[in-house]
């Protein structure tokens, strides 16, 4: 996920693992030693970690396997801005050593895709919409947060600290304004493998609306804004 040089030679990385979550580690000398860890410790990297228990919880890092570098992510500046928001997103929300293997596939499948030049709007929108959701801080989309209502055809508003969508009767002046078109998108995009990046078109009035809705779901639940937010807003 990232890392901070230490003394010398030496590397604190923070990992993402597959069955133990958010793991920090130690590397000796990984500034030096280019045959355990070459360039394999580096952010958005995917490896194989050899390692022994360390001081507290810190794991002691011997050697890693890379799998996948993902170089496209560092030479496009977009797609990087992108990248570190949702690391950062992932840091933020998951609890160390709490065990997350479906958000880990997420993540994966997510700096693939923008690896392999896939369209950025759509990434940041699908990965934000199926983070939460994996949380279980997934907003009321499809009926009244109060009332129940089913929703018809019919305007309605939205307001993610009243628990997401609401009638214009429970509503009154608070939240804003949303199509229904595109809370009928969300919902059926979480029907959808959350693997899967491929084959989704959204149209502007969604993504600017889906965009607004998140942004206002992620402000309730983390704990300080992400400071990879200000430099993906440039883009």
């Amino acid at each position: 996920m990232r890392h901070v040089d230490y003394g010398e030679a030496d590397r604190i990385v923070s990992l993402f693992t597959a069955e133990d979550g958010r793991q920090k580690g130690f590397a000796r000398a990984a500034r030096k030693s280019r045959k355990r860890f070459g360039s394999s410790l580096e952010p958005f990297s995917q490896v194989i970690v050899h390692w022994r228990t360390g001081r507290g919880s810190l794991w002691l890092l011997q050697e890693t396997e890379l799998l996948n570098s993902r170089t496209g992510l560092r030479t496009d500046l977009p797609r990087l801005a992108l990248a570190s928001y949702a690391v950062e997103l992932v840091e933020l929300l998951v609890e160390e050593a709490e065990s997350h293997p479906l958000i880990f596939e997420l993540l994966c499948c997510f700096l693939d895709y923008l690896a392999a030049d896939g369209a950025v709007e759509v990434a940041r929108l699908l990965f934000e919409l199926r983070l939460v959701y994996l949380l279980g801080y997934i907003p009321h989309l499809l009926h009244c947060s109060e009332c129940l209502k089913i929703f018809a055809a019919e305007p309605i508003r939205f307001d993610a600290a009243r628990g997401g969508s609401l009638c214009l009767s429970c509503a009154g002046p608070s939240g804003f304004a949303i199509d229904l078109k595109t809370i009928g998108s969300l919902a059926r995009t979480l029907n959808v493998n959350h693997r899967q990046f491929t084959d989704f078109k959204f149209g502007e009035t969604t993504r600017h609306e889906a965009g607004r809705m998140l942004a206002q779901v992620l402000s309730l639940v983390l704990p300080r804004d992400p400071k990879s937010l200000k430099f993906l807003q440039q883009f």
